[in-house]
């Protein structure tokens, strides 16, 4: 692993992106609180542009970039949020984004990355497929490959959401995320660790996409082979990077099955009255079901993203 990533690190993000994402409110829920027995604050990313978290370690990657590594464009393989944020945070730089998808992708996040000015090039939903396209585009265009989340200049960016949270909200005694390769969870304990070392961080994972719960287990990186879940934004396993990161600076991973993440975020609609994705409503659904204590507790959740595919709901097709 490179040089690791720090609290000065995230910082330098927070300022590098303050120009182009928003500070996402922190929303708080009587009704949920009840039903918790705790007090919960909500980092809302779904309000954020491209609507989830993504845009921060797209646009803090994008923006590290000198205007020699810029000049040819970025790239990446992404079925969704990550071309998005890409996309935009390329057209923010004034840069092409060339940006890889399964043809399989919804037609709605193909349509925000050509929204965005991303330029796709379609591969067959296969691990072999995307890489090969990928490298195919990198090789006729030079452009330079930004990944997902296995990258510092990623994770720091989206470590900037738990600074905020914790900035906004001080003495909190956990905050919980939704972990699926890693980088969103990462940022957010090492935020989290550097500005409020007594703070537990929590990583939940749908039991059908469990190879970082395993992973902790085991004490190795595990992967696991067609992961299943409707956490579609959680399919991607572990790197080696992201692993180390939470091996050392988070306090476990608990597991939430597909019916109680669809109830959680169907109850954050409901109660709420603010639009969730599933992957968002993995980091709540522990919380609702009792399997982590919150009694008395400050809880900070990172709600990752809103974006649903309205017409294919999950409490309608269940």
């Amino acid at each position: 692993m490179s040089t690791p990533i720090n609290l000065d690190h995230i910082r330098d993000a927070a300022e590098r992106i303050t120009p182009y994402a928003h500070r996402t409110p922190v929303l708080t829920c009587a009704g949920l609180d009840e039903m918790t027995n705790g007090h919960l604050f909500f980092k809302c990313e779904n309000f954020q542009k491209v609507g989830a978290f993504k845009f921060r370690g797209a646009c803090n990657a994008v923006f590290s970039l000198s205007d020699a590594q810029a000049a040819k464009g970025v790239a990446t393989h992404s079925s969704g949020n990550h071309a998005a944020a890409l996309a935009l945070a390329a057209r923010l730089r004034g840069i092409s984004a060339f940006i890889v998808m399964p043809k399989t992708a919804p037609p709605v996040k193909i349509a925000a990355v050509k929204e965005y000015d991303g330029q796709i090039t379609f591969s067959e939903a296969t691990k072999e497929s995307r890489d090969e396209t990928l490298k195919a585009v990198v090789d006729k265009t030079a452009a330079l490959y930004i990944p997902s989340y296995d990258d510092p200049r990623i994770i720091a960016g989206q470590g900037t959401a738990a600074l905020e949270l914790v900035e906004d909200i001080p003495d909190l005694d956990m905050v919980i995320a939704p972990v699926g390769g890693g980088g969103l969870l990462s940022g957010t304990a090492l935020a989290v660790k550097g500005l409020s070392p007594g703070t537990q961080v929590i990583g939940a994972e749908p039991e059908g996409a469990d190879d970082a719960w395993r992973s902790f287990q085991a004490g190795h990186l595990v992967t696991i082979d067609h992961p299943r879940t409707i956490a579609d934004g959680l399919l991607m396993p572990l790197s080696q990077r992201t692993f180390e990161i939470l091996r050392e600076s988070i306090k476990g991973i608990v597991l939430v099955n597909e019916k109680a993440i669809i109830r959680a975020m169907r109850l954050v609609w409901e109660r709420m009255k603010i639009i969730i994705e599933p992957s968002s409503a993995v980091a709540i659904a522990p919380l609702l079901e009792g399997d982590l204590d919150t009694r008395g507790l400050r809880v900070g959740v990172i709600l990752s993203g809103g974006n649903v595919d309205l017409e294919n709901l999950p409490w309608n097709t269940t």
